[in-house]
């Protein structure tokens, strides 16, 4: 339902409010900080690893809606109000995805931010490229995206993690 949400919130934001991509942006930005710090400031953690009660869960799932909204918007604005267009456009989202890449393995940011800004990322990249960057049918994106998502568990090494509700005893 989120992923379905955010196009239509992205695009109210643009027409209806009238204050065009970058202010749709801003605002939405705004919403997202508003519910990351709430989340935080109520339960001390934005950590994704913490969604455990239905309470987190809310903040949670708030959060999302807001990111790919956020993201959403995003990717129009860069396609459309830069002057960059959609391949470039999709291009700036993957070099922004390649530069958080490398301050995870190679900086002590935090990981939670690092997600976040990830996850943000995301919807832009795939905004732009679906809309007209590589101009991909559905099955054919959806195939890439399956070889790419095949290719990470084969050559990522993967390790056993642990549900943040159980204990190590167990």
């Amino acid at each position: 339902m989120s992923a379905i949400l955010s196009p239509s919130v992205a695009d109210f934001a643009d027409r209806s409010l009238g204050v065009g991509y970058a202010g749709g942006s801003s605002l939405l930005f705004a919403c997202l900080m508003v519910v990351l710090g709430t989340w935080y400031w109520t339960l001390g953690s934005i950590s994704v690893t913490t969604v455990n009660t239905p309470k987190v869960e809310a903040f949670y799932w708030l959060a999302i809606t807001f990111s790919q909204t956020l993201g959403t918007a995003l990717g129009d604005w860069m396609a459309d109000n830069t002057g960059l267009g959609y391949g470039r456009g999709a291009l700036v989202f993957g070099v922004g995805l390649v530069a958080l890449a490398f301050a995870y393995y190679r900086t002590n940011i935090s990981r939670v931010f690092l997600f976040w800004a990830a996850f943000i990322l995301t919807r832009p990249l795939g905004a732009t490229v679906s809309d007209g960057g590589m101009a991909l049918s559905r099955p054919i994106a959806s195939a890439v995206i399956a070889v790419f998502m095949v290719g990470c568990i084969l050559l990522l090494p993967q390790r056993a993690g642990m549900h943040p509700g159980r204990s190590e005893a167990i």
